[in-house]
């Protein structure tokens, strides 16, 4: 069955028109916790990132919950992998992050995590939504949930990320510029990478509604790149407005992103002899760089639809560890089965500590190919994978570039817009010729 309200990553939208009103969030809350209560443990976790408009969908979700009979258990500002664990850890029957992610403040968006602390299956979601359907109806006021807020969310969640980093090194000695995006790690990332003995030098963390993604975080890497070159960090670390992704910066200012950042995890654990003889996953949007690479070192390389949930997916069926998307989503599935940017980044880390190189040094080892991404709002109403001038351009293109390059098109999960992907072994202005050609094509 075709999902009605769920998309890849939960349900998102722009604040005050379709899904994302007090409305919805009241019945979706009702509804979810009528499917998630039926195994008898009726607690569910709620973390949010600090946009304005998650207060209002926060409200809205506890009351829909509470007349479902379950149990909301409120954490506040919380990153989505901290959600994602605190589930796990405190037994809950699944856990709720109000959320955006990279999308600008007026977005915001909701999605689940089960008892396990992975995204819900399809199958669910499509429970949830036959639910959101029907009449609301309150359970007796005597069955009703009470919420109630965990004070020390924040403080259990430091000390996990602390707990994936090696005990036998530290970080003492190293000026590490981070950038929270004014987004959900603000509280926590500074903190955790100091306590393992780091400089901390603090951006994106003075959130106040509506800055988040502003200009920062790991979807706008200009300003953490400069600052790393100002103040001669030895590196630099930025997060997305929810803190499941990450991108790095060297001591030069250049920007590493998750295909980078994959292979430096993947080379050390094969130097250590814990990749366990494992490949490592990417998606159709991963640097053929990044492919070539790997296979230089002969570690196998699959690739997933996009999304860190399809990842996630083809990591299980070929039981490997570790998988990312290039846009930062890193999955270390030792640590924790979803992405997790300061989980991930401590990974490089303690890659660094281990090879005894810096950051530039580690990301020598892989060259990437020229690739060029345009991203083209479109009319819903007109698909541009069946319009017939971006076919016939399509076909040009894949017939100029014959086996050097790869075009990729394909619609966002969670906006209105229509991604152009060309990538090739040409120079970095052909490419870009390609791409804004192609781009051209499609109906705004």
């Amino acid at each position: 069955m075709k999902k009605k309200y769920f998309g890849t990553d939960g349900i998102r939208g722009k604040v005050g028109a379709s899904l994302i009103t007090p409305e919805f969030a009241l019945k979706l809350g009702w509804a979810a916790g009528r499917v998630l209560a039926k195994a008898g443990n009726k607690k569910v976790l709620i973390g949010k990132d600090p946009r304005i408009s998650g207060y209002m969908l926060e409200a809205a979700l506890q009351a829909g919950l509470t007349s479902a009979g379950v149990i909301p258990v409120l954490m506040g500002p919380m990153p989505t992998p901290a959600v994602a664990y605190l589930t796990h850890t405190f037994r809950a029957t699944a856990g709720i992050v109000i959320s955006a992610s990279h999308n600008p403040y007026y977005d915001n968006g909701i999605k689940f995590f089960s008892d396990e602390g992975l995204k819900l299956s399809e199958k669910v979601e499509l429970e949830i939504e036959a639910e959101i359907d029907k009449e609301l109806k309150c359970v007796d006021c005597s069955e009703m949930g009470k919420a109630y807020r965990i004070n020390d969310a924040a403080g259990r969640y430091i000390e996990f990320c602390k707990s994936t980093f090696p005990s036998s090194y530290d970080l003492s000695g190293l000026k590490i510029v981070v950038d929270c995006a004014n987004g959900a790690t603000y509280h926590i990332a500074p903190l955790v990478i100091s306590e393992l003995g780091a400089e901390v030098i603090a951006m994106g963390v003075e959130p106040n509604g509506i800055n988040i993604n502003l200009n920062c975080g790991a979807t706008s890497m200009q300003a953490l790149s400069e600052r790393v070159v100002a103040e001669k960090a030895d590196f630099g670390i930025a997060f997305d407005g929810d803190g499941d992704r990450v991108m790095m910066v060297d001591h030069t200012g250049y920007v590493l992103d998750g295909d980078e950042l994959l292979y430096i995890i993947a080379r050390n654990k094969l130097r250590e002899g814990t990749l366990g003889g494992g490949g490592a996953v990417g998606t159709t949007m991963s640097n053929l760089g990044l492919e070539k690479a790997l296979k230089a070192l002969g570690i196998p390389f699959d690739r997933s639809d996009v999304g860190d949930r399809h990842v996630m997916e083809l990591m299980k069926k070929n039981g490997w560890s570790i998988g990312a998307e290039n846009s930062g989503h890193v999955i270390c599935s030792e640590h924790l089965a979803t992405g997790d940017g300061i989980v991930s980044g401590l990974q490089v880390m303690s890659a660094m500590q281990s090879s005894r190189m810096n950051l530039h040094e580690l990301r020598q080892g892989i060259r990437k190919y020229p690739q060029i991404l345009e991203s083209v709002r479109f009319n819903n109403q007109i698909d541009p994978l069946q319009d017939p001038d971006v076919l016939e351009e399509l076909a040009r293109i894949e017939d100029l570039l014959g086996s050097r390059g790869r075009v990729l098109l394909r619609k966002s999960g969670t906006e209105p817009v229509f991604r152009v992907m060309v990538e090739a072994d040409e120079d970095e202005d052909t490419v870009i010729a390609y791409a804004k050609s192609l781009a051209s094509k499609v109906k705004v």
